[in-house]
């Protein structure tokens, strides 16, 4: 058993009202620079939608990611011969179209426009070259256009949808939406860390956040390739791969990443999980119907005796194991099953889960006849508004058995806090919903006081970094703190 500590994230989409703070935080603090103005490290995206860069889901068209040989793993797309001969031009990347061309505004001629009768009018300029522009797509360009024929339609999930299901999922009356947030999962098995030639790409040993050392990194683009999630960027000025580095100097001060503490709805959580890396290869490469379970039984239970022994063997500290112990990630995910990782079909094992959203159906129609279709208080997970198989496609490979477990334990523990609160639905009927998800009063009661009266402590259980046993601390931060996020930068010595 090799026990080691990673940052894991849990994403609760039934709260996320979509409105882009995370993003503008991000934003603003890492990405406001030349040659990073189109990148979004944190995005918010429409679902069903194209997502941000355009169609990222699209593998056929991206290759990221892996894929299972023969019961062996190798990288769908990247490897060394590919690289060079497509060095200037790889067809697998996104271009400027998928991501979108930068802009500003033309604000000089807004202020300083002669009087007129008309009102002028601020254009929009390209932040690459210049000229006016005219706008044709952007980041969150599909916000809220659930039924658009432009970008919900050319969802990459929808394929495993029947002409019926997509039918009402576009139909007014069950017309749908939902947001989806999306940062870097730090994943265990991170493609564009194998993918890297140059070796720029690593994971930190200490909480597993995925960096790019910026003097090693030659700019060879493979990691953009091959992430699945496209959550690498190529700055085109200083001509190296940038990546969410998950607020990594927040984190050594147990501040949680800017766009977590920013979240309005309080959908974000942060804690530290135990995992066994000597199972990491054999589980990311079972069949797709078994990778979420697969997962999910790489997590250890940090409470196990055997389990503390061998993490304090590999290193790991005590207050390290006292905040796995206390995550709120491990208990989304190890224990209530709540939380799914996104398109584990590319085998990267995210670190970044989801808690799938309700959509309950309220009313259908039919010849011009519109009929309740709720014959009890809360919906059946079958007759939602987003099919169940979309979701399968996003949180399970396209296998629905953990969604909709997940779907209705949710839908259970509202129901059993129904009967307590308000009282129109019996108590009996509630303890009934939970049994059959494998479900307790307590536990019940565990997961409503998360998910609806959690605070800051509640959500991020930020574990001690112990920076002071890093080397990086001989140096004085004051000196380089403006080389921070992006490795450690030495300065020039004299001789060869």
């Amino acid at each position: 058993m090799d026990v080691r500590s990673q940052i894991g994230m849990v994403f609760h989409l039934d709260k996320c009202i979509g409105c882009h703070t995370c993003s503008v935080a991000c934003k603003n603090i890492w990405t406001d620079r030349k040659g990073a103005e189109y990148m979004w490290w944190n995005n918010v995206e429409t679902k069903p939608g194209t997502g941000y860069p355009m169609k990222w889901e699209d593998q056929e068209k991206f290759k990221g990611g892996w894929e299972a040989v023969d019961g062996e793993l190798h990288l769908k797309y990247a490897n060394k011969m590919r690289t060079v001969a497509e060095l200037f031009h790889n067809p697998a990347q996104p271009s400027m179209k998928d991501y979108y061309e930068p802009w500003t505004y033309d604000y000089k001629h807004l202020f300083n426009a002669p009087e007129g009768d008309d009102q002028p009018t601020a254009r929009p300029l390209s932040l690459v070259t210049g000229e006016p522009m005219e706008i044709k797509s952007g980041p969150n360009w599909d916000d809220d256009l659930a039924g658009s024929p432009l970008y919900a339609e050319n969802d990459p999930n929808l394929k495993g949808l029947s002409p019926d299901q997509r039918a009402q999922l576009f139909a007014v009356e069950r017309l749908v939406m939902f947001y989806f947030p999306r940062i870097c999962n730090h994943c265990l098995n991170p493609s564009c860390v194998a993918s890297c030639p140059s070796g720029a790409l690593y994971k930190r040993g200490e909480d597993g956040v995925v960096l790019v050392d910026q003097e090693r990194c030659r700019g060879w683009r493979a990691c953009v390739a091959a992430c699945p999630y496209k959550k690498t960027f190529y700055n085109w000025t200083t001509g190296k791969s940038e990546k969410c580095i998950l607020c990594y100097p927040r984190l050594e001060t147990g501040q949680a990443p800017a766009c977590f503490h920013s979240c309005v709805g309080r959908i974000r959580y942060l804690g530290v999980l135990l995992y066994d890396a000597d199972r990491l290869a054999k589980a990311a490469a079972l069949p797709d119907a078994e990778l979420v379970e697969a997962q999910r039984s790489l997590i250890l239970d940090p409470n196990d005796p055997e389990v503390i022994a061998a993490a304090r063997r590999n290193g790991i500290h005590d207050s390290v194991i006292e905040s796995a112990q206390k995550s709120p990630v491990y208990k989304f995910v190890k224990v209530w099953k709540l939380a799914l990782p996104p398109h584990v079909e590319y085998r990267t094992m995210p670190m970044l889960f989801y808690v799938p959203p309700l959509s309950p159906v309220i009313s259908s129609k039919a010849d011009a006849v519109v009929k309740n279709d709720l014959e009890t208080l809360f919906h059946d997970v079958d007759k939602a508004r987003v099919p169940l198989q979309y979701l399968a496609r996003l949180f399970g490979a396209g296998h629905d058995g953990q969604v909709r477990h997940a779907l209705k334990k949710q839908m259970a523990v509202r129901a059993y806090r129904r009967a307590l609160t308000v009282g129109d639905l019996g108590l009996e009927t509630a303890l009934k919903l939970l049994r059959e998800v494998g479900c307790t009063p307590e536990e019940a009661d565990e997961i409503y006081k998360m998910t609806a009266l959690c605070t800051f402590e509640d959500r991020f259980v930020i574990p001690p970094s112990h920076r002071e046993m890093a080397i990086e601390m001989l140096e004085d931060p004051q000196e380089h703190k403006g080389s921070t996020g992006f490795g450690f930068v030495q300065g020039p010595k004299r001789g060869a």
